[in-house]
């Protein structure tokens, strides 16, 4: 009998399933070796299956989504966290950082009427996570890679090279030392192959903080390029705001004495 997989949607814009249909042989492949019951940007609807894998993506925001996300628990062997939403909360996670119920006011002609959680955050808050796959979107090959691995009787391997070493593959040129722009490659781990600084664009971390990062340093290299205390904050404060080492240094630079 084929190990059962099921792929779940909490809030997130569905880019990292995309990114596993976008797999396109690899998963037709994948599909022989494991039976799909649950994952509805493919057209299969199994939400309450059992299942041996179930990844998910997209951050606990409501709390229908609070209590899901600990029934799907009880229903997997194996839980792991798809993107930057699932992993750190994503960019629903800047409301964190601010007066949500001042925006649901702007937003919404009733509010009262919008059932949501005060914040956004991380599925690993919820329930015990088996293993996180960092990025926005996530690179499919990680994503296959993983259930192979599981599938193997083995925990998936974590690559914790940062974007620079990607770079100096690639031989492109440091858009920070040579052209003076904010790059968060120094603390993000790789994933996306460097896409960013190859076409002259500092990265955005998507992927995530890298191991045994000096964030406190890239910050103040930053302050030498000119840009102000609330800039150096937003580019921590990005798309894994959630991310504990970007969270910490990203708020230091917020404060007034930073400006």
């Amino acid at each position: 009998m084929r190990p059962k997989i099921a792929v779940h949607k909490f809030s997130s814009c569905d880019g990292c399933q995309l990114a596993l249909l976008n797999a396109g042989e690899d998963l037709l492949a994948l599909s022989e070796l494991v039976e799909i019951v649950h994952f509805a940007e493919a057209g299969y609807l199994d939400d309450e299956a059992e299942v041996d894998i179930a990844f998910v993506e997209g951050s606990v925001t409501t709390p229908q989504e609070e209590r899901r996300i600990r029934a799907i628990r009880q229903r997997s062997g194996r839980l792991i966290t798809l993107g930057a939403c699932a992993t750190a909360g994503g960019l629903q996670a800047l409301r964190n950082l601010a007066d949500g119920e001042q925006w649901m006011a702007d937003i919404y002609p009733h509010p009262e009427l919008i059932a949501h959680l005060p914040t956004s955050t991380p599925i690993a808050d919820h329930v015990p996570v088996d293993f996180e796959i960092w990025g926005c979107p996530v690179n499919t090959r990680q994503v296959t890679g993983a259930v192979r691995s599981l599938l193997s009787g083995v925990m998936p391997r974590v690559d914790q090279e940062k974007v620079c070493l990607e770079c100096k593959r690639h031989n492109s040129v440091c858009v920070m030392v040579a052209g003076g722009q904010p790059c968060m490659g120094p603390v993000t781990n790789t994933g996306c192959g460097a896409l960013c600084p190859s076409v002259g664009r500092g990265c955005y971390a998507c992927f995530g903080p890298a191991e045994n990062v000096n964030t406190a340093s890239l910050a103040r290299r930053f302050q030498t390029l000119g840009m102000a205390g609330a800039e150096i904050g937003h580019r921590f404060l990005h798309i894994n705001n959630g991310a504990p080492v970007f969270n910490g240094e990203g708020r230091r630079w917020l404060e007034p004495d930073h400006d």
